[in-house]
């Protein structure tokens, strides 16, 4: 559709004049002959540009333009005025018009002007509908982290997705494989397309085989109509087939079949046809061990198997877990309308010496829980599930001081400094308020450490 222009002037000359250009450019046209009257049209519309008189009765262009950055803050905004100053241009400038124009206005000028307002407008609305899609995707937070392996997986993901390869994505179940299959295919030429998700081992095999190819009436017990598979769904898109080691050896054999040919043939039907679409399959099983077994055909893995990246547990990038867990804690906060702002130190140590067999998953659903029964700011180790308070207590007691008998107390008191700061990561501040001391006791303490070995350890990775 073509892009839509306002045209904003109280002499109607004007206004005829523009619109048979801003016409005869192929855009379509509002008009409106005063400040208010554009304002319900704004309010109305969504032009993508206003070109609009500076000096009018009653409200003048730059009041329309500021109301403008209110009511469509995705429009453009072009001033005119016969009086131009180098003042009032730089007004209009600073309070987000895009160019500004002096009367008479040329033609040509006019045109270029809007032309160039409009390729913006269009930018900036791709750049939204982007940013848009990509919190949509990430809004789980599962993709984020900061842990080596972690963001080496990502950039293979990155570098995979404007391409067509073949995406396998391997790693336990919670590590977040079906957000990765999202961000291959948004970041893919076929963003604009269908992303097809289907589940291999959630499915029986008989319904399994009938989702993804589809079937014509009559084709089965059942069939009382025709029904389209996921694999022509997926047409012009991503299909995604998670846990695709769990498909039996025939559909293995059917789905081969259509990635070598690009064909597909619903059951019970007789016309086959062609089909455009990109693979990303995912599997928490070792498919080549699974191939040796004979359980996985080793020309379908080959297929697949193109480009393979690992998703790391969460055990293998715990500097993550803080990370992770502030996150959901924010959206389940907001979800729960609970103002639960942080957790508490015991808190975010008993998280992090979990091992989370289910992984991100798991993590979230622990924080969501928590956020649910915290009665106040600060989330606690009592606010945890079971498992992992029953770990907290464990872990302290193992970890606990063993100082021998007939310690010196000056030395006791370094231990206790040293074994805190090595649980607050060197954070003086937070040590001292564990203890219940002043931030200056443990300076002064450390000072008087001679071997320097107490300063090294406590302030390695932390913060003064």
């Amino acid at each position: 559709m073509p892009p839509l222009i306002l045209i904003v002037d109280d002499e109607r000359s004007n206004l005829e004049s523009l619109q048979r250009i801003f016409e005869r450019e192929g855009w379509r046209v509002l008009t409106a002959s005063s400040g208010p009257e554009a304002l319900d049209a704004l309010r109305r519309e969504r032009p993508s540009v206003v070109v609009t008189d500076l000096m009018m009765p009653g409200m003048s262009g730059e009041s329309l333009l500021r109301a403008a950055r209110t009511v469509a803050p995705e429009s453009e905004v072009v001033l005119m005025t016969a009086y131009g100053t180098v003042e009032a241009a730089v007004s209009a400038m600073k309070e987000g018009a895009y160019d500004f124009l002096t009367k008479p206005v040329k033609r040509h000028a006019i045109v270029k002007t809007v032309r160039q307002a409009l390729e913006r407008a269009s930018l900036v609305a791709e750049n939204r509908a982007l940013k848009a899609r990509l919190a949509d995707l990430t809004q789980g937070s599962e993709l984020l982290g900061d842990a080596p392996r972690f963001r080496a997986a990502l950039e293979v993901l990155r570098q995979a997705a404007p391409t067509s390869a073949t995406v396998l994505l391997t790693g336990e179940s919670g590590t977040g494989k079906e957000l990765a299959a999202r961000l291959v295919h948004e970041r893919s030429p076929r963003a604009a397309g269908p992303f097809v998700p289907i589940n291999c081992a959630a499915i029986p095999e008989t319904i399994l085989e009938s989702e993804l190819f589809g079937y014509e009436r009559g084709a089965f017990t059942g069939a009382a109509g025709r029904k389209e598979g996921r694999l022509e769904r997926a047409h012009g898109g991503t299909l995604f087939l998670d846990e695709v080691g769990e498909m039996s050896p025939g559909l293995q054999v059917k789905l081969l079949r259509v990635l070598q040919d690009g064909v597909v043939e619903r059951l019970g039907g007789t016309q086959p046809s062609r089909i455009d679409l990109r693979l990303v399959a995912a599997t928490n099983k070792d498919l080549a061990a699974e191939v040796k077994a004979g359980r996985f055909r080793e020309d379908l893995f080959y297929r697949l198997n193109v480009v393979a990246v690992r998703l790391p547990p969460l055990r293998e990038r715990r500097e993550d877990v803080p990370l992770l867990a502030g996150a959901f804690l924010r959206r389940a906060a907001e979800k729960h309308g609970k103002r639960v702002l942080a957790f508490s130190p015991s808190a975010l140590r008993a998280l992090e010496a979990w091992d989370w067999p289910g992984n991100v998953r798991e993590l979230e659903h622990a924080v969501e829980r928590a956020v649910v029964l915290c009665a106040g700011e600060e989330i606690e180790v009592s606010d945890l599930p079971e498992p992992l308070r029953a770990g907290a207590s464990g872990g302290a007691a193992a970890d606990a001081l063993v100082i021998p008998v007939g310690t010196p107390m000056e030395e006791i008191e370094r231990l206790a400094i040293r074994e805190t700061l090595r649980h607050t990561r060197g954070d003086k501040t937070l040590a001292a308020q564990l203890l219940g001391i002043a931030p200056r006791t443990i300076y002064r303490k450390l000072d008087r450490d001679a071997s320097g070995k107490l300063v090294d350890e406590g302030s390695e990775g932390g913060a003064e």
